[in-house]
């Protein structure tokens, strides 16, 4: 009960924060404008007959100690979703970490990584796309922490799916945003990391109105940018995306707040051309690149 009420109360103190203004947001060039590496794409499924034959959905990277470190997801035909890795010098050539899945105790898939206080943290889709958390010493040798546990602002447990996890640290505080079918992508807090509580009941980012993404979507990360909010995240223009047989169009699209509550998209959304999703954000040496991870690794360039 004391749990409860001290996640009530964080719910209460972060709703404050949508008293203020979504206004005066505008769009930083370097944060929406690129250009493609030309020889993409940079990484691929390996090859046939592997664990990782295909690669989908959100790998991250992060630049970790003067390397580039990717995680995606590694599969074949239809089974269970598996945990690679990969590294690189330069972000644009990649050695495989090993030709064994990283992680296969669960089904791990459109994971986001961030590293705090010396601690890897994961958030990744599991099966039925409810989402778990993993942490790592290294970001290598992972242990399983359990599946996420959302709450509304009334107290009630929210039923899965809940997917696509992205965290963001501001002031101290943790916050998720997640979608739930791709029908919307919603924002919450937490206390310890796998109970969270949304802070509004409502989308903070809905479907449309352009058509890029009237059918679908999914916030694949939020970073700080000059004082400003960027959430990159994809879309789809098709309202049955997940039914047997669909071929739809997936885009990378920019969004910007001021408080993390109030968002604009971008005018110029997509952002790269052609049917490359899960975008990210990734800074090395003070440098912006833009990597689309779906369904291949792309790399594209600030104009």
């Amino acid at each position: 009960m004391k749990e409860y009420l001290v996640f009530i109360l964080l719910a209460s103190c972060m709703l404050l924060i949508t008293c203020r203004s979504g206004k005066d947001t505008g769009f930083a060039g370097e944060m929406v404008e690129f250009s493609p590496y030309k020889d993409n794409p940079v990484f691929t499924g390996s090859d046939s007959g592997k664990w990782d034959e295909h690669i989908r959905e959100r790998g991250f990277i992060l630049y970790d100690e003067g390397k580039f470190r990717l995680w995606y997801t590694g599969y074949r035909d239809e089974g269970t979703r598996y945990l690679g890795y990969a590294l690189s010098g330069d972000g644009i050539k990649w050695d495989r970490y090993s030709d064994k899945p990283l992680f296969d105790q669960k089904w791990t898939e459109d994971m986001f990584v961030m590293k705090n206080e010396g601690t890897y943290y994961m958030y990744a889709e599991g099966l039925n796309d409810v989402a778990h958390l993993l942490t790592s010493a290294d970001g290598i040798s992972w242990q399983e922490q359990g599946d996420l546990i959302m709450i509304s602002s009334r107290g009630d447990t929210i039923p899965g799916p809940y997917g696509t996890p992205s965290v963001i640290i501001e002031d101290g505080k943790w916050y998720l945003f997640y979608e739930r079918n791709d029908n919307g992508i919603w924002v919450a807090g937490t206390t310890d990391k796998r109970t969270w509580i949304n802070i509004s009941d409502e989308p903070v980012l809905k479907k449309g109105p352009g058509k890029y993404d009237s059918g679908a979507v999914a916030a694949n990360q939020v970073i700080k940018y000059r004082g400003k909010y960027y959430m990159y995240y994809h879309g789809s223009s098709d309202p049955d995306w997940d039914k047997p047989g669909a071929a739809s169009i997936w885009t990378s699209n920019v969004a910007v707040s001021a408080d993390l509550i109030h968002w604009e998209k971008y005018p110029g959304n997509p952002i790269v051309e052609g049917d490359h999703s899960s975008p990210i954000m990734v800074v090395a040496d003070s440098e912006y690149r833009l990597y689309t991870m779906h369904p291949d690794v792309r790399l594209y360039l600030p104009r």
